[in-house]
């Protein structure tokens, strides 16, 4: 199992439950931090010491106050920690819900595991930590169901048009806005068709499903 941790968290109520999951795991060594600049600096000290820390465990959100912090988020902390330590595993724990953001903490921050904060997170953080300490990229399941939507190739142009749509764009003036911006094609044809085939990648029966379903990944 890890030997050091470090776990970046700004909510002392979090931090007792993952305390209390960590010593469950027999892990002798973890430190709290509740800003992302402390944790960098402990990060490089450890590895200056060469005595680094195994895996951090991040929020996404920090709540700002008086302190000035030049790092604010989780993303920020993880790419941080990445130039400082490329070998370091991360785990993010958040209460983000959105399969596009998730999506992107797997693909572009490479992590290695994400556990929602709910209800029995306790038990899935250290089923979490097992996986990943196991060599496993740690995806739930219902953040593997939700990015089968969006395993399709979405263009920019297809993000425009659902945009539109969800506002309540008529065919037609989706039309006349991408000639008016010279974004093609722009024929109500194409636009249809488009439509069609985001529907299909999105297994939904309409447009209205097939918002709420953007909606409910991130994609818009």
């Amino acid at each position: 199992m890890f030997k050091k941790i470090l776990i970046a968290e700004d909510q002392q109520v979090m931090n007792l439950g993952i305390a209390n999951t960590i010593k469950e795991l027999d892990i002798p060594h973890f430190d709290f931090v509740t800003y992302c600049d402390t944790a960098i600096s402990k990060i490089k000290k450890a590895a200056v010491e060469s005595m680094p820390y195994d895996l951090l465990i991040t929020d996404l959100s920090f709540q700002k106050d008086h302190i000035r912090q030049n790092i604010h988020s989780g993303q920020e902390l993880i790419l941080e920690a990445r130039t400082v330590q490329p070998d370091l595993k991360v785990i993010v724990f958040s209460i983000e819900h959105r399969a596009k953001i998730i999506y992107d903490l797997y693909e572009r921050y490479q992590i290695n595991g994400y556990v929602s904060k709910a209800r029995n997170d306790g038990k899935d953080l250290k089923n979490t930590i097992s996986k990943v300490y196991n060599g496993e990229r740690a995806i739930p399941q219902d953040i593997m169901n939700a990015l089968r939507h969006i395993s399709f190739d979405f263009t920019d142009y297809d993000l425009k048009l659902l945009e539109l749509l969800s506002k309540g764009w008529k065919q037609n003036e989706i039309g006349s806005y991408f000639k008016k911006n010279n974004i093609n094609p722009h024929s109500i044809r194409s636009i249809e068709k488009r439509l069609n085939d985001l529907r299909d990648s999105l297994n939904a029966k309409n447009n209205i499903e097939m918002i709420v379903i953007c909606k409910d990944i991130g994609l818009i």
